[in-house]
């Protein structure tokens, strides 16, 4: 079963439980899909999929910061619920030491030596480990194999 239709029969799932703020969720999900599929007139498979998921964490995960920090915790709370139903349909993520050797092999790959080769390393990491790894801790693995190097 591909990723679009497991998104698709949890959304029947929550409204049949009445679920509304799974639902919620789910129905945001589906129309960010929709509209990269309309933007790009591509068919997503399941890497896009992954792709917008990662993004609307994130966007997430920065307004859980906005809100925490303007004092608003009902608002974070109502975001960290949403990370959650979201968190679901990624990927099991790597750990530090994964994501640190992969880079690793990567700049081996590559031959790149110093912070300049910085673009080229993240270009070829970010088709390797998309929706895999959290792009932060890849960047800062890459500067410090770069540094390192």
């Amino acid at each position: 079963m591909s990723l679009k239709d497991q998104i698709t029969e949890d959304m029947k799932t929550a409204m049949r439980a009445k679920d509304s703020e799974r639902l919620a969720t789910i129905r945001l999900l589906m129309a960010a899909m929709k509209q990269k599929e309309v933007d790009e007139r591509v068919a997503l498979d399941d890497a896009m999929i992954v792709g917008v998921i990662d993004k609307m964490v994130k966007q997430r995960k920065d307004s859980v910061a906005a809100f925490t920090q303007g004092g608003r915790a009902d608002l974070a709370d109502k975001e960290t619920a949403e990370i959650k139903v979201l968190e679901v349909y990624l990927p099991q993520r790597m750990g530090a030491e994964e994501i640190a050797a992969e880079v690793k092999a990567i700049v081996a790959e590559l031959g790149a030596k110093g912070p300049g080769d910085m673009g080229k390393v993240m270009g070829a990491v970010k088709t390797r480990l998309a929706g895999k790894a959290d792009m932060g801790q890849v960047s800062a693995a890459v500067k410090a194999a770069l540094s390192g190097a």
